[in-house]
């Protein structure tokens, strides 16, 4: 299928940009007074609008008053989140970009060029950006945080069983630093409240099977879906600052995610998933409820999720005994979506 234009974008113009950084505020700005902040004719400012618009943004248009976004929007600053993340700052490069195709393609191709660990891409937008299976990965401009993270580790991409399932251990404590109870995870790699997916995960490996190896972390959060994203995403969905019920500064959330990352990696490279299983365990949504699994060739298993094994497999009880599955080989349905919050 062939992508339209705002799918196949990976850069935009500098009028648009400097529309994004001057509309942030949330409050009406004229298109004289635009025209002239960006030292471009009208006709450039309205054409930076419908880019904008192609990206996710709500542009409100009023005669007599100017241009404004639908709210407030908290744009990626890399020196912000540098500020933000003190001292373990050192051990990250922060590369923030406006427009993207996928923050986990560019990064691969970073990886193979040699990028160190700790490379981090974070984009306000995404125009191809991929989930799990497949999957697009939805989120307007401002509306979402979507980075990838390049992380190298001495062992192989066979040792490395249960990433995935550490990674959301990571984001969750980062999550819940911020939200507070009601953060849970669904297996194999999202992250979940009562309402819906909040986040999710997508690793992709880089390296020899034996080692050494590279994992490209993306990662997806929804911040504040617009109603027109929602329409796009085929489950049930919550946004962060629909949980919190106020506005979340992306680039303090990036910061508390990388820093929490930083230290679960390399607990992880040193021993593996192991100390992640029971926090993992504690924080699953579908954890001894019965939970149904569709498997690629069609068929199904039910039974109660009992958990996950040292590999990171999901242990499914079912009426003929505990049987492990993979996440790269089934897709998991509970029976009600989300978690319910702590009383």
């Amino acid at each position: 299928m062939a992508q339209n234009p705002a799918q196949q974008q990976t850069r935009v113009k500098p009028a648009t940009a400097g529309l994004l950084r001057l509309l942030a505020d949330g409050e009406f700005h004229s298109g004289v007074a635009l025209a002239r902040a960006l030292g471009v004719s009208r006709a450039s400012v309205w054409n930076a609008v419908r880019e904008v618009e192609a990206m996710g943004g709500t542009v409100y248009k009023v005669r007599g008053r100017g241009y404004r976004f639908a709210r407030a929007l908290s744009l990626l600053d890399r020196a912000a989140i540098e500020r933000r993340l003190g001292p373990v700052a050192a051990r990250f490069s922060v590369e923030v970009r406006t427009v993207a195709a996928s923050t986990n393609a560019l990064m691969l191709e970073r990886a193979a060029a040699g990028a160190p660990g700790g490379t981090v891409i974070a984009a306000e937008w995404q125009s191809a950006g991929r989930g799990r299976r497949g999957r697009a990965w939805q989120a307007g401009i401002g509306g979402g945080l979507t980075f990838s993270l390049l992380w190298r580790f001495a062992q192989g991409a066979g040792m490395l069983s249960g990433l995935s399932l550490a990674v959301g251990v990571a984001l969750a404590r980062g999550l819940a630093e911020l939200a507070g109870a009601g953060i849970a995870l669904k297996w194999p790699n999202d992250i979940v409240t009562q309402d819906g997916k909040l986040g999710g995960i997508l690793i992709e490996m880089a390296g020899d099977v034996l080692g050494p190896g590279a994992a490209v972390i993306g990662v997806g959060i929804n911040v504040a879906l617009s109603p027109a994203v929602r329409l796009g995403i085929d489950q049930p969905a919550a946004d962060l600052e629909g949980f919190l019920e106020g506005p979340v500064d992306r680039n303090a959330l990036l910061a508390v995610l990388l820093t929490e990352l930083d230290g679960a990696l390399a607990l992880f490279a040193a021993e593996g998933f192991a100390p992640f299983r029971p926090e993992w365990e504690s924080r699953h949504a579908q954890q001894d409820r019965p939970v149904t699994l569709l498997l690629p060739d069609g068929r199904s298993e039910a039974g109660l999720a009992r958990g996950v094994a040292s590999d990171g497999a999901l242990v499914l009880e079912t009426p003929a005994g505990l049987k492990r599955f993979h996440s790269g080989e089934i897709s998991l349905r509970p029976e009600r979506e989300g978690v319910t919050r702590d009383p």
